[in-house]
C-alpha cells in the first residue's frame, strides 16, 4: 500500500515512516499542510495519515477539502486534542478514525488495516490476494504457491502485492518505483530488475507455469499465461 503521512513534527514523522515500511508499505511524506494538500490530492494514495494541527493548512481542512472534491481516500487524523468534540469535528469531517497522541504504533498500524479494509468492501477475502495458485495473506505478512508457503523478505513482499493488486496489467518500472521503492524513476539503476529476478526465482522456480513475465520495452506482468 501507498500511505502519505502529514505530520510537521519531524521524531512522530519518523516514527510513522520506519514503523508504516517495516510493515510494508510505501510512505510519502509532507511537513506541512500546503504541501500535503498538494499531494493528496494530486497522487494516487491508497491510505492518509494527518495530524490535526499543521502550518498553513490545518489537518480538518485538508480532510474536509479532499472530501468536497470526491476524494474517498481511506484517512487517519492524529491529534493531541481527544476530547469528544474534538474527535466527533474529525470524524465530521471526513476522517475516518480519529486517534489520540500519544498513541501505541501497534493500534495506529491495526486501525490502518481496518479503514484500509472497510474502503474495499468488508469481509475476509479483502485481506487475501489471489492469482492462479499464488496466494498472499496480508494481515499474516505470509506467501504460498500452492502448498509451498514462500518466504520473502519486506521489499519483496510489497513488491508482489503490488504486482498481485495490478494482476493482468502491465506495470511500468516508473510505477514500481513511486509505488514501492518511494523515489522517483531513475535510469540508471537495475534495483528493479535485480528484485524482480529474485522474486521470479522464488515464485517461479519449478513451476510448469510462470506467473512473472518481462514485458519487452513496457515493464512488467503477473499473470498465469503468457497470451
Amino acid at each position: 500500500m501507498r500511505i502519505l503521512v502529514i505530520e510537521d513534527d519531524a521524531d512522530t514523522a519518523r516514527y510513522l515512516i520506519k514503523g508504516l515500511r517495516e510493515a510494508g508499505h510505501a510512505v510519502d511524506h509532507a511537513a506541512n499542510g500546503k504541501d500535503g494538500l498538494f499531494m493528496a490530492a494530486s497522487e494516487p494514495y491508497d491510505g492518509l495519515i494527518v495530524d490535526r494541527m499543521l502550518p498553513h493548512v490545518d489537518g480538518l481542512t485538508i480532510v474536509s477539502t479532499l472530501r468536497a472534491s470526491g476524494n474517498a481516500m481511506p484517512t487517519i487524523i492524529l491529534s493531541a486534542l481527544g476530547e469528544v468534540d474534538d474527535r466527533v469535528r474529525g470524524l465530521r469531517a471526513g476522517g475516518d478514525d480519529y486517534l489520540v497522541k500519544p498513541f501505541s504504533f501497534a493500534e495506529l498500524l491495526a486501525r490502518l488495516e481496518a479503514v484500509l479494509r472497510r474502503s474495499r468492501g468488508s469481509g475476509a477475502t479483502d485481506t487475501v490476494l489471489r492469482v492462479a495458485d499464488l496466494e498472499m495473506d496480508l494481515l499474516g505478512r505470509s506467501v504460498r504457491r500452492g502448498h509451498r508457503a514462500i518466504d520473502l523478505k519486506p521489499q519483496e513482499f510489497r513488491l508482489l502485492e503490488y504486482l498481485m493488486r495490478n494482476a493482468g496489467q502491465v506495470v511500468t518500472r516508473t510505477m514500481l518505483f513511486e509505488h514501492v521503492w518511494d523515489y522517483h524513476f531513475d535510469p540508471q539503476t537495475n534495483v528493479i530488475d535485480v528484485h524482480i529476478s529474485r522474486l521470479r526465482g522464488k515464485i517461479d522456480d519449478a513451476q510448469s507455469v510462470a506467473l512473472i513475465h518481462t514485458v519487452r520495452g513496457a515493464g512488467y506482468c503477473l499473470r498465469a499465461s503468457k497470451s
